[in-house]
């Protein structure tokens, strides 16, 4: 029996001591070991189309290694030159606005895309940053010498009204069709900040911009006809809105827009819960779509951000529709009585852009007659007083056909495909009645009483005009037959 060597008892007594301690971490990692054997062995039986490439490797730490920041070690401080000349340093800290921000990413065609976002106001108007897109295709088969990439051109629609943030939509035209199998793929936008901000650096991000799983590309939305004849593009809705002037609203242009229409509503803190209940019932049935856009409050932009809504609906719609209008909705389409608003767009099909001219009509006076009775009125059916006043330049509002058209504004696009026309002549075929304001009262519009004809008020001359007044009856029961009287006891 060999003699036990001195100290051996401790030993083994300082090895089982240390096991106990690490007993915990020695669980854990053999667990992690255990997990990372079964997924490996589990991905030899997944089907090949979901198999992880290098380029999903690249694609996951790409928006982490595409933006290095300046870090710590770049600090300098003030520095004492031997010619005495003090070298002053300065440190940036933080971020003033986002690169880019998206909200929507759509087709142009098979190989052409519209991405619409924010981006650093500052940054577009004293830099030149640039875009680039890419396609990564889901298909593993397609190694990467087949990722095709895309110089792209940026377009900014909001006229210079941008705030921190401006509107850009960035066009992606490849040199072919991209997922034409249909085996799915990432588009990705490269926004680069070209040394705008600070020189020293380019921060390029790296956005994925759209997937498109597998299965899902429709090529036939380019060439088939359009699910509606007319889509309303609606701007963003704020404030205390009066739920009896939507219901006025909707059911007017509902009638007169008729079957094959659709009215897109975003929703940017305006739609509560009684004017929510206005437009349940034409959800219901189809015409009506709301989006809420609340988020976007966080980026300051121009009036709620509402150059960046419109041409998200357009590009999101833009196979959609025949013709899309852009207006507001204190605002009311007209065509004389002998035609339709088919045949009038019939007419100008030759366009890819119509203005239309505005009747501006006063919130405050109504006509006497109706004093008794003018709290059961509707808005548009009680303020009969036209503004006649000449050499006023006053906002034109329009519709446009969207596959012609590449962005857009709020009064017009100004972003027309190569020989796409515009008219401003629609006078006696097309105008809209103005009634501003009356869409954030929550209280009977009117304020005067007038027995006249005529009548200069506020030093503005108007005139007596009930177009829209002798309309009113027809509107209410288009509504009754459409949605019944669920509606009748809408509060102002």
């Amino acid at each position: 029996m060999g003699k036990e060597r001195p100290g051996g008892e401790k030993q083994k007594r300082m090895v089982v001591g240390v096991v106990c301690n690490f007993a915990a971490e020695l669980k854990l990692l053999l667990t992690a070991l255990l997990l990372l054997c079964t997924l490996v062995t589990l991905l030899q039986f997944v089907p090949s189309r979901f198999t992880i490439s290098s380029s999903d490797f690249r694609f996951c730490i790409s928006p982490i290694a595409a933006s290095p920041s300046p870090s710590l070690s770049d600090t300098q401080s003030d520095d004492l030159l031997s010619s005495g000349i003090l070298r002053r340093a300065f440190h940036p800290y933080g971020a003033a606005a986002y690169n880019f921000i998206t909200m929507g990413t759509y087709r142009g065609g098979p190989n052409t895309f519209a991405i619409v976002g924010l981006a650093s106001k500052p940054l577009h108007l004293y830099s030149r940053p640039a875009y680039q897109c890419q396609w990564l295709p889901s298909n593993t088969k397609q190694n990467n010498t087949n990722i095709t990439s895309s110089l792209a051109y940026k377009i900014l629609p909001d006229w210079g009204y941008g705030r921190v943030y401006t509107v850009v939509v960035v066009n992606c035209t490849f040199s072919h069709p991209v997922n034409l199998d249909n085996s799915g793929g990432t588009l990705l936008l490269h926004a680069s900040t070209s040394g705008g901000g600070d020189s020293k650096f380019n921060l390029t991000d790296t956005i994925p911009a759209l997937t498109e799983p597998p299965g899902t590309f429709n090529l036939s939305l380019f060439t088939s006809k359009p699910k509606y004849d007319y889509l309303y593009c609606g701007s963003s809705l704020y404030g205390t809105l009066s739920p009896q002037r939507v219901r006025e609203w909707i059911a007017y242009h509902v009638r007169l827009f008729g079957e094959r229409s659709h009215f897109v509503i975003h929703d940017a803190g305006g739609v509560h819960e009684e004017v929510l209940e206005v437009l349940k019932p034409w959800m219901e049935l189809g015409y009506v779509s709301l989006q809420d856009i609340r988020e976007q409050e966080r980026f300051d932009g121009y009036y709620h951000n509402q150059f960046l809504v419109v041409n998200d609906c357009l590009h999101r719609y833009k196979f959609m529709a025949k013709w899309i209008f852009f207006f507001d909705v204190d605002e009311y389409i007209f065509v004389p009585s002998k035609t339709t608003l088919g045949s009038v767009l019939d007419s100008l099909s030759d366009y890819s852009q119509i203005t239309i001219e505005q009747m501006p009509m006063s919130n405050k006076l109504c006509h006497s007659v109706d004093a008794a009775k003018r709290h059961r009125k509707w808005g548009f059916e009680k303020l009969v007083y036209r503004d006649v006043k000449r050499g006023i330049r006053r906002d034109r509002k329009y519709a446009i056909q969207p596959r012609n058209v590449y962005a857009t504004g709020v009064h017009m696009s100004q972003n027309l495909g190569a020989g796409a026309k515009t008219t401003h002549k629609t006078q006696g075929r097309i105008k809209y009645f103005h009634y501003h304001g009356t869409i954030a009262q929550r209280r009977e519009p009117c304020r005067n009483l007038v027995n006249s004809t005529d009548i200069n008020f506020e030093n503005k001359p108007f005139v007596l005009d009930t177009t829209l007044m002798d309309l009113a009856g027809s509107v209410k029961k288009f509504e009754l037959k459409m949605v019944g009287s669920r509606l009748y006891n809408t509060r102002q």
